[in-house]
């Protein structure tokens, strides 16, 4: 790998960053403490900052030579509402909160790149470092962006980098267009008429209802949506009742859709509505049906991702670049700014956990798991590419 010198070298300093950070966690739109980490941080290495965009962000922002160009880095800062079980000596020092996603890795591989580039500027134009708030369903992106931060920092381009755990430390992944479905969420409120259950005959018994429509909805994917058109529909849950011998007046389904684009989106909440409400009036039942659109897609733009991709192969070299890697059905909100800038979203090696020190949990080194830790061997990687791509951007004629 050719790596920054520079970069390896603050390596240790960034691991204290790091797991100061995944120490103490905090949800979306409360990263108040790690938003003034990453200040002082900023402010320490003489890097103009604007705060408040999107309540808890801080944009970086490194200005060098005449240029007027600008390119953007994206990491995001939040942590998840879910209990930690390592017991490391960095693990979360707050109930109920957790680093299960690496944002704070993300925070601190931009903030060595940050460092690197304050100090260096081999380039012509301004980089500016995203550190975006609520990024777990918060919806941190589209708030920066409605305040402004693309008017504030004009960029021409945007580029975001997630860890991915089960690929190889040293190793990137990413591809053109749809790299990321977008995610919604549904809750259908059947409501019938309560009776006992001896008498099921005088009452509307809203159970049965939403059980049907929950089976004829699986049919949307398997015969309304095209075979070569990926979209999933998962109820994860389905609420009613309180005693046996009741038949209740309501039964509620939740669960999410996922795509990867907006028409299958369109063509499933249309024929969940119909399903919904047409089985519904089927058994003089009604239906209050709500759906609710969270993150678009995430699609890549060709000629930003093969300007990635090359970038990625200087620091790795080719065969640890993985240019038509599996899109995932999970979400990222990084999709709203690539809605509005091209730009590419990335995937770098997190390993399979072996990088986890003595305390660990018992479980995967998944994301979302409560065993799960950042991998530190990635801090260096991370920086330099996020610095070879600020350097390379800026030099394009």
């Amino acid at each position: 790998m050719k790596l920054i010198d520079p970069i390896i070298q603050f390596q240790s300093e960034l691991q204290q960053i790091r797991r100061d950070i995944h120490a103490h966690p905090e949800l979306c739109y409360e990263e108040r403490r790690t938003a003034e980490v990453v200040a002082q941080k900023l402010t320490e290495w003489d890097i103009p900052i604007l705060r408040g965009m999107g309540g808890t962000g801080v944009v970086g922002v490194i200005k060098s030579g005449s240029g007027r160009r600008g390119v953007g880095l994206r990491a995001d800062m939040d942590a998840l509402p879910m209990q930690e079980i390592n017991s490391f000596a960095h693990a979360s020092r707050h109930e109920g909160k957790m680093h299960a996603c690496g944002h704070d890795g993300h925070t601190a591989m931009l903030l060595g790149a940050a460092h690197y580039l304050s100090r260096h500027r081999n380039f012509d134009g301004t980089v500016y470092l995203i550190f975006q708030p609520a990024e777990e369903g918060g919806g941190g992106a589209r708030r920066m962006m409605d305040d402004g931060l693309f008017e504030q920092c004009p960029m021409e381009a945007v580029f975001g980098m997630h860890n991915w755990p089960g690929a190889a430390v040293g190793t990137f992944g990413v591809t053109p267009g749809p790299m990321m479905a977008s995610s919604n969420e549904f809750e259908v409120v059947v409501k019938g008429r309560g009776a006992h259950a001896a008498q099921p005959h005088k009452g509307i018994d809203p159970i049965m209802v939403a059980v049907q429509i929950a089976q004829s909805w699986q049919t949307i994917v398997s015969r309304n949506k095209s075979p070569v058109d990926a979209g999933v529909l998962s109820i994860t849950q389905i609420h009613s009742g309180s005693a046996t011998n009741v038949i209740p007046d309501e039964a509620t389904l939740i669960g999410t859709v996922r795509t990867f684009t907006t028409g299958v989106l369109d063509l499933i909440e249309q024929r969940m509505r119909a399903i919904a409400e047409h089985t519904a009036a089927a058994f003089d039942a009604q239906v209050e049906f709500n759906f609710k659109r969270n993150y678009p897609p995430l699609i890549n733009h060709a000629g930003q991702t093969a300007f990635a991709i090359e970038v990625m192969q200087s620091i790795v070299g080719e065969q640890n670049v993985e240019a038509n890697v599996e899109p995932t059905m999970g979400a990222e909100d990084f999709a709203f700014m690539l809605q509005e800038k091209p730009g590419c979203y990335v995937f770098i090696g997190n390993g399979e956990g072996e990088h986890r020190m003595a305390g660990h949990g018992l479980g995967p080194c998944n994301l979302h798991n409560p065993s799960y830790d950042f991998n530190d061997d990635l801090l260096p990687i991370g920086a330099s590419y996020w610095a070879r791509l600020a350097e390379a951007y800026l030099a394009r004629a």
